[in-house]
C-alpha cells in the first residue's frame, strides 16, 4: 500500500523540519518546498495529497499558491490546509474561499496537526457530498463560496467562526462533536483558545438561528451535533 504524501510549502526550516520528521514517523512520505513558486513546481511533480500550505511565502504567497493549485488540473482535488501566524479572520475567509480546506494557526502542537491531517484525507475529494459547496436544510441555506449562512431568504450575518462551526456540524447532521473538535475546526490550533468559548459561539449562534436555534443540540459532558429535523419540522 502507497504511502499518503504530503508537501509541507513553509519558509521556516524549523517548522518543515518538525514536521517532515513527525510525518515520516507515521509512515507518510513527505516533501518540502520553501518558496510559493517552487511549491507549485514540486507539487505538479510530487503530485500530493494533502499540501500544508503557510500562508507567508516569499516569491508567492500562500493565497497565490492555493489559487493556481485549484485552477490546475493535476492539483485541483488536492486538500490544502492553510499554515499560518496570522490571526486575522479576514484571510481565514480569503482562503476558504479560494479553496482551503482546514486552516490552522500558528503556534501549534504537532500531535493535534497530525491528527488534523489524517483526519483531512478520510475526507473524500472534491466533488463528493461531503465536499459539497453549499448545505441546504430546509430553509436554512449555508454556503461555503459566500461564507454565510441565510434562513428563509433572510442573511444571518455569521461571523467567521459562527460560519465555520455551523458548516462543520450541518455538512454530518446526527455526529457529536467535542468541544475540542469544534474548537479545532472553528478557530484552528490556538494555544490561548480554550474549550469552553465553543459555548460562547454556540449561544451566540443560536440567538441569530433564531426559530430553528434548537437544531443544534447540546450532547451534555460531550459537546454539540446538528439535528436536520429541527429545521425541516420532521419531528415527531
Amino acid at each position: 500500500m502507497s504511502k499518503p504524501r504530503v508537501l509541507i510549502v513553509d519558509d521556516e526550516p524549523s517548522i518543515s523540519e518538525v514536521l517532515v520528521y513527525n510525518l515520516a514517523k507515521e509512515n507518510f512520505d513527505v516533501a518540502t518546498a520553501a518558496d510559493g513558486q517552487s511549491a507549485i513546481k514540486r507539487a505538479q511533480a510530487f503530485l500530493p495529497e494533502l499540501v500544508v500550505l503557510d500562508l507567508m511565502l516569499p516569491v508567492m504567497d500562500g493565497l497565490q499558491v492555493c489559487r493556481q493549485l485549484r485552477s490546475d488540473p493535476r492539483t485541483r482535488n488536492t486538500r490544502i490546509l492553510m499554515l499560518t501566524a496570522k490571526g486575522d479572520e479576514t484571510d481565514e475567509i480569503v482562503g476558504f474561499n479560494l479553496g482551503a480546506d482546514d486552516y490552522v494557526a500558528k503556534p501549534f502542537r504537532i500531535k493535534p496537526l497530525i491528527e488534523r491531517i489524517k483526519a483531512l484525507l478520510r475526507r473524500p475529494r472534491a466533488g463528493a457530498e461531503d465536499d459539497a459547496k453549499v448545505i441546504d436544510v430546509g430553509t436554512l441555506r449555508i454556503d461555503r463560496i459566500r461564507h454565510g449562512a441565510m434562513l428563509e431568504s433572510t442573511d444571518l450575518q455569521l461571523t467567521p467562526t459562527e460560519f465555520r462551526l455551523l458548516w462543520t456540524l450541518a455538512r454530518q447532521p446526527g455526529r457529536t462533536f467535542t468541544r475540542n473538535e469544534l474548537l479545532d475546526c472553528s478557530r484552528g490550533e490556538d494555544a490561548n483558545s480554550m474549550e469552553r468559548t465553543i459555548d460562547v459561539h454556540v449561544r451566540a449562534l443560536r440567538k441569530k438561528l433564531d426559530s430553528i436555534a434548537e437544531c443544534i443540540e447540546t450532547v451534555r459532558g460531550v459537546g454539540y451535533r446538528f439535528d436536520s429535523a429541527a429545521v425541516t419540522g420532521s419531528k415527531a
